[in-house]
């Protein structure tokens, strides 16, 4: 899937791809590569389907990963997100890659899952520090829509779903 990524430096969308794993030859990154995330054994997991982002311009370089999952084969859901370490705090070099990818991953929840479930993305937010768990689950209320469910599970609904996948996928 196409999509665009806006380059920090220059201020400009840049053409990029969102690519299933296993039609690359890409190593997926891995704890040891610098990720806070094994995307390379999540992968492997029963009903793991790995996604990657890759610009137009380095397609070598994996600026961001996703994990997406149909739980008990009905439940659309993003197990693992991340963007690379070298597109987070002040050094990134791109911006809208967690955006393309949660849309994306909406996308995928339309596409896979039947009514009930059909257009709603569901995931966890768990993180080491509670603060910081917070934090975040604030950003995606925020910028993705998401609604908080329970202690740590956020969902984002078809309507914030279409929302995404128009903003950036289209």
């Amino acid at each position: 899937m196409n999509v665009r990524i806006l380059r920090i430096s220059k201020n400009e969308l840049v053409d990029a791809k969102i690519l299933n794993a296993k039609s690359t030859k890409l190593n997926l990154p891995s704890i040891s590569d610098g990720w806070r995330f094994n995307f390379k054994k999540q992968a492997k997991e029963y009903n793991h389907e790995a996604y990657i982002l890759v610009s137009d311009e380095t397609p070598d370089i994996i600026e961001g990963c996703l994990i997406f999952e149909m739980k008990g084969k009905v439940e659309p859901y993003m197990a693992f997100i991340e963007v690379a370490p070298h597109n987070k705090d002040s050094i990134k070099r791109y911006e809208r890659i967690a955006g393309c990818l949660i849309a994306f991953a909406c996308r995928l929840s339309f596409i896979k899952a039947n009514e009930p479930y059909k257009g709603y993305l569901v995931f966890d937010v768990l993180e080491e520090n509670k603060e910081d768990e917070v934090k975040l689950m604030a950003l995606y209320s925020i910028k993705y829509n998401a609604l908080r469910y329970g202690e740590t599970t956020m969902i984002i609904v078809p309507e914030g779903g279409e929302k995404l996948i128009t903003e950036f996928l289209n």
